[in-house]
């Protein structure tokens, strides 16, 4: 890997992830219901009936808990060590913002309306599905390969595993992924091979079409 080593966005992000946490606890309480709704954890029927959208976007900032906070902050920085060099500072970030939208809008189209949804692992898991696209696309490079499947295992081992955990937003997760796994073909680092013109193409339409039907579906649902 040629970029520099420093990864000043996945420590930032980090960084917010406990900034966001405090103010949560300093303004009544990581749990309690009302905080959250206030910072802006996704609520379907808010987000339709009263057209608060932004939702999808500060959702994926808050969390439930310490628990919650600090194995997503781990697996972020773990992650982010390999991942922020391949796509570099800024596509890094837009990939980890726009997973975490993409993972709220499945939940927004299929979730339960009466639950409330936050936590960064929409996105953490839009990450390890577009390390898994770079890595198959660079199978000779053993690195990337390897980093690859390391990445594609531990998004499977978290789904199969959040099939027993009733509290865990496992459509968030499952959407989060499908978006980094169409976002690697656009946000894709020059320095590896990359996705051709039609390719990208069709990962921009598949992209369109997830959106438009997701939050088609979740207006519907929902109101």
């Amino acid at each position: 890997m040629r970029r520099s080593q420093q990864n000043y966005m996945t420590t930032l992000i980090v960084v917010v992830l406990f900034i966001v946490f405090i103010a949560e606890e300093l303004l009544g309480g990581s749990e309690n219901t009302s905080v959250l709704l206030k910072l802006g954890a996704t609520y379907n029927p808010a987000i339709v009936m009263k057209n608060q959208w932004w939702r999808l976007f500060t959702a994926q900032f808050l969390h439930i808990g310490i628990m919650h906070i600090a194995s997503n902050a781990i697996m972020i920085w773990y992650i982010g060590q390999y991942a922020e060099p391949i796509f570099g500072h800024l596509r890094f970030l837009l990939l980890y913002l726009a997973s975490g939208v993409g993972g709220n809008l499945l939940s927004l189209a299929f979730g339960n309306d009466n639950s409330l949804g936050a936590g960064a692992s929409t996105a953490l898991f839009g990450i390890m599905g577009a390390m898994a696209v770079v890595g198959f696309k660079n199978k000779e490079s053993d690195l990337l390969s390897f980093l690859g499947r390391q990445a594609l295992a531990l998004a499977v081992i978290n789904l199969f595993l959040d099939i027993f955990m009733p509290d865990v937003d496992i459509l968030g997760h499952l959407g989060g992924l499908i978006s980094g796994l169409l976002l690697a073909a656009l946000l894709g680092d020059e320095t590896y091979k990359q996705f051709g013109f039609w390719s990208r193409m069709l990962a921009t339409v598949l992209l369109a079409v997830y959106v438009v039907v997701t939050v088609r579906l979740g207006m519907v649902i929902n109101l």
